[in-house]
């Protein structure tokens, strides 16, 4: 007889964030006296949060804020940053799979951007393929700097994110209902079937390629400069600050279901508090821990790999056929493509959620991807005391569940190219 599964604190917790998610924005348009059902528009067409016009003292004021917070690490940084001795050269060729995502990326590009007749039927999909060829061209480069990189060491952990990466998506998805700072263009309208598949496919590809980006800037020397000696910090009495956490969020979660125009922002923060606080109260690692040790830099590098990312996502989506458009109560003035500038700050806290949903579904991955974005660092400033890990096929074989067909194949180009780099020193 086969005995069911009990539910376990991690899964408790899911269910507890996506019930906070979706209830407490309802609970709110209740209290604003609102009915429910727009909110429930599926697929979401109708437009009826009407953003307030654009607000000198408000711009200014949200300027100066993201200008102090982010400006005084900036010159921390360059106060704390020691001189960095020069990199030793390592014999890594560029993967032949890296030139490969250069290609895809290249040539869904040239086809995002124009509208040739032949391509009329496919031209709504570039999204896809053009981050799919990100994905391999960022992890190729990583390899050339460093002789690994996450396709290669982590094949199921990088494949797994596709998955979460869509499931983490839609979750903005729908909060954006009930503030509607972003809303989507196509050329024709979709079925609620084809709005699940058109959007899911490309959703998939948002952790993959942060995270992808994220260690690619660990093996830059320079830009974690500093982060690593700041003051130490703690969590003052963390049971009480987990409760905080939780009540700051819900009321910013209601809140944006009665306020949306002054509340948008707690969008961008209230996943993070959540899952932050349900941590905290479980007794399990932040991604915030290693505050305790003055070492900032994982956040740092999963905020700046976030803007990063940003710059490319708003610019290709500029000009193409599909895209989405912005409607950002009160400072919706100086766009950088379709962005306003200021938007572009959002992707700093959205960043630190990407870190913290990957280190909440996969905290033993995440724990070996600290390690890792740390030696890949030391190898760019010629560090050479730390020893490398086994070569990967080794690990393969004495991880005795690694026989999918998925984890082969990147295994398979992780010995082609290995060896082809070997064979060039």
């Amino acid at each position: 007889m086969i005995m069911p599964l009990a539910p376990t604190p991690m899964m408790m917790n899911m269910l507890l964030v996506v019930v906070l998610l979706v209830g407490l924005p309802l609970l709110g348009v209740l209290l604003a006296g609102q009915p429910i059902r727009p909110y429930l528009e599926f697929p979401p067409q109708t437009r009826f949060v009407h953003p307030t016009p654009f607000s000198w003292p408000i711009f200014v004021g949200l300027a100066l804020l993201i200008a102090l917070t982010v400006g005084s690490v900036v010159v921390r940084m360059a106060r704390l940053r020691v001189s960095v001795p020069k990199p030793l050269r390592r014999a890594f060729g560029f993967p032949w799979w890296g030139w490969l995502g250069a290609v895809l990326t290249l040539c869904s590009w040239v086809l995002a951007w124009n509208r040739f007749p032949w391509f009329a039927a496919l031209q709504p999909h570039t999204f896809t393929p053009l981050w799919l060829g990100y994905i391999l061209l960022v992890n190729g480069w990583t390899f050339r700097r460093t002789g690994h990189c996450l396709m290669l060491d982590r094949p199921r952990l990088l494949l797994a994110l596709f998955p979460a990466s869509a499931a983490f998506w839609w979750s903005f998805e729908y909060l954006n209902r009930f503030v509607q700072n972003w809303y989507y263009v196509g050329p024709q309208p979709l079925t609620p079937w084809q709005y699940v598949l058109h959007a899911t496919v490309p959703f998939s590809t948002v952790l993959p390629a942060v995270l992808s980006t994220m260690e690619l800037l660990a093996s830059v020397s320079g830009v974690t400069a500093g982060m690593d000696r700041l003051p130490a910090l703690g969590w003052p009495k963390p049971q009480w600050s987990g409760w905080a956490l939780i009540v700051f969020a819900s009321a910013g979660l209601i809140g944006i279901g009665t306020w949306p125009q002054a509340l948008f922002p707690i969008v961008w923060v209230a996943p993070l508090l959540l899952i932050t606080a349900l941590q905290i109260l479980s007794g399990r690692e932040t991604i915030f821990s290693r505050l305790t040790e003055g070492d900032a830099s994982s956040l740092w590098l999963a905020a700046v790999a976030a803007l990063v990312c940003g710059w490319w996502w708003e610019m290709w989506n500029s000009k193409s056929l599909a895209h989405w458009e912005y409607a950002i109560p009160s400072v919706h003035r100086f766009q950088l493509f379709a962005m306003p500038v200021l938007g572009y700050a959002g992707y700093l806290p959205f960043g630190l959620e990407c870190l913290a949903v990957t280190q909440w579904l996969f905290p033993s991955h995440y724990r070996d991807m600290m390690r890792s974005f740390s030696r890949s660092g030391r190898w760019a400033r010629g560090d050479e005391r730390h020893s490398e890990r086994p070569p990967l096929e080794q690990q393969r074989i004495r991880g005795s569940g690694d026989g999918y067909f998925t984890v082969w194949v990147f295994s398979a180009i992780s010995s082609a190219t290995r060896r082809t780099s070997s064979d060039k020193t």
